[in-house]
């Protein structure tokens, strides 16, 4: 369980305390990442579960120098992140602007040419990344260097060269934190694309004697099942609900891909970003950080083993004297600071205050009808009746089965997944139906309905 400092942050402004994270407590948290037979949820080598929490900084590695870096990883290891999602070959003319040190990825756009200085910038990153207990989410390219469609590519790979690109990063990383992301918002359209995509997932694995995760991020509207879940390399399904609309139901996707056979884990790799533009246009006003959150416990809800938080202007890292994609307006390092990403972290705390690797989504839970657009409630159950959590975006009244949790009474809490803190309602006996009532109502004022069997004595919930 991470020791997050959100709450700690003001008493560290007041009393001059650095807001470093001590690298003693978070170099043993990147041990190698596996999936358990119940196959749903994602644990360390030490069988302790793994809640994936990533950040989308897909320009990381192309834009960012060393010190900017550093600035972006220990933000991001303060509030809670344990992913970081970043890209190799990167998507903003990534094989003909070179990185902060002049560097171009390959020679002559050859990938069994790799440029040792571009690739000794990334191993600075990973390293830190590392240091900091963080996880890198490593796509070794963005889609257009395969399936341009669109973009500004050039298409580059074959399956050939991309088991040699493959091999080249799975030796270079292996013993390194890396799940690897192939895809790159780019979906497969015919054979070659498919033999390009298996091809490189070989090399990978070869690389890396199969020390790491391997998923696939697909463009929006897309699922890696699609493809890929028979695959014997796809360790865990991602699909990408994207930008287009708001209250997306992207728990409709995490919903049957818990239901697939094979079971993979699943998570919402690329959900709707914080300060985007509703479907690409400003005139439909931006995604703010109610988006953020109705997506994500929407998406954990209905079965997720984590989820992935996005700002629009993060991943690009946009500054004013760069061309902003898709009309971002804030400088990176201000939209460090904006709410949604902290939220991720109460949201990482709640589920790790609890053994959530039992949950298993149940709206059976819920008596009545469970609602729709943004009104939608979700609920999930531990297997073993221990507790429960329903969401309720907007504050609308639940009304429970209690008999679904265990033991003679129900300790019933309300959290705040604003600011990541929980008030007990009532301790009561758990027979019957009962109506739970938020403290405030209306769209932005979300509530997590928390049910724990009184008898187990579970902290608060957020508490470590």
């Amino acid at each position: 369980m991470y020791k997050p400092l959100a709450r700690r942050v003001f008493i560290g402004l007041c009393f001059g305390i650095s807001l470093s994270v001590s690298l003693s407590q978070r170099t043993k948290a990147t041990q190698r990442l596996k999936v358990k037979p119940n196959k749903h949820y994602l644990f360390k080598e030490d069988s302790q579960p793994f809640f994936y929490l990533g950040d989308t900084a897909w320009e990381l590695f192309h834009r960012l120098n060393r010190e900017e870096a550093l600035i972006y990883l220990q933000d991001r290891a303060r509030k809670g992140f344990n992913v970081i999602q970043a890209v190799v070959l990167a998507e903003l003319d990534g094989l003909k602007q070179p990185n902060p040190y002049g560097y171009l990825p390959l020679k002559n756009n050859d990938p069994t040419k790799p440029n040792e200085g571009y690739f000794q910038h990334i191993d600075y990153i990973v390293n830190k990344a590392e240091e900091m207990g963080l996880y890198i989410g490593m796509l070794p390219t963005w889609g257009d260097k395969w399936n341009q469609k669109w973009g500004v590519g050039p298409e580059i790979f074959t399956p050939t060269n991309a088991e040699v690109f493959g091999l080249y990063l799975g030796k270079r990383y292996k013993s390194k934190p890396i799940i690897w992301i192939l895809g790159g918002d780019r979906n497969p359209e015919n054979d070659t694309h498919l033999a390009i995509i298996r091809a490189m997932a070989k090399g990978l694995k070869k690389g890396d004697g199969g020390n790491h995760l391997m998923t696939y991020h697909p463009q929006g509207g897309s699922n890696s099942a699609t493809w890929f879940e028979n695959d014997d390399w796809l360790d865990f399904n991602m699909f990408q609900s994207g930008h287009m609309a708001i209250n997306l139901p992207n728990y409709e996707v995490t919903s049957k891909n818990y239901l697939l056979n094979p079971p993979k884990p699943t998570l919402d790799g690329e959900p709707r970003y914080e300060d985007h533009p509703i479907n690409w246009n400003p005139k439909n006003g931006w995604f703010d950080e109610f988006d953020v959150r109705q997506a994500a416990y929407w998406s954990m809800l209905a079965g997720a083993c984590g989820h992935t938080y996005g700002n629009h202007n993060i991943w690009q890292m946009w500054e004013p004297n760069k061309k902003p994609i898709s009309a971002a307006r804030t400088p990176w390092r201000k939209a460090l600071r904006h709410p949604g990403a902290i939220q991720m972290g109460y949201l990482r705390r709640l589920f790790e205050s609890r053994p959530f690797t039992k949950l298993a989504p149940d709206q059976s839970l819920i008596i009545g009808n469970v609602g729709e657009g943004m009104d939608h409630l979700r609920a999930a159950c531990a297997e073993d009746g221990s507790f429960a959590f329903v969401y309720t975006p907007t504050g609308k009244p639940i009304t429970v089965k209690l008999g679904k949790i265990k033991g003679s009474k129900v300790k019933a809490y309300w959290y705040d997944p604003r600011r990541g803190v929980a008030k007990q309602i009532a301790e009561l006996p758990n027979i019957g139906t009962r109506e739970f009532t938020p403290p405030t109502r209306g769209r932005g004022n979300d509530w997590i309905l928390v049910l724990d069997n009184a008898a187990i004595n579970f902290s608060t919930p957020g508490d470590d």
